[in-house]
């Protein structure tokens, strides 16, 4: 088994086929979503191949290390992950095929009008070793 991050983008990635913007569905568009999002976590539960999943708020804060005794530094000059980001699931399955199999029925999440919105999703699986490093 291996570990993916299905990384769910508000944008970033080329437009999804049905493309309208969340703020601009009912709040049963978005009941409607949401329920098959659990849904699919609830087959993968069922399948072992479920680990975590979280929406995220759109607030946000960029902080870096500046220093000894000094204050982090907040915000900066980077693009905003709460503009980008809007959630993720990590699922635990046997090859990589099948990450790329959950992603695309992930993708079909109803959207507007109740149609499919062919969501972009980033599949990247987790580092199981560390980084060889050679001469």
């Amino acid at each position: 088994m291996a570990k993916y991050l299905l990384l769910k983008h508000y944008r970033g990635a080329p437009p999804p086929g049905h493309d309208v913007p969340m703020d601009r569905w009912t709040p049963e568009e978005i009941s409607d979503h949401v329920q098959y999002m659990n849904d699919f976590a609830a087959r993968l539960e069922e399948s072992g191949e479920f680990v975590d999943a979280q929406a995220l708020a759109p607030e946000g804060t960029w902080v870096r290390y500046d220093g000894e005794g000094r204050p982090p530094v907040t915000d900066g000059p980077f693009a905003e992950t709460k503009d980008l980001i809007a959630g993720w699931m990590v699922i635990d399955v046997d090859s990589h095929d099948r990450a790329i199999e959950l992603a695309g029925i992930l993708s079909a999440a109803p959207g507007a009008d109740g149609k499919p919105i062919h969501e972009w999703l980033e599949v990247r699986p987790f580092l199981s070793a560390p980084p060889t490093i050679t001469e």
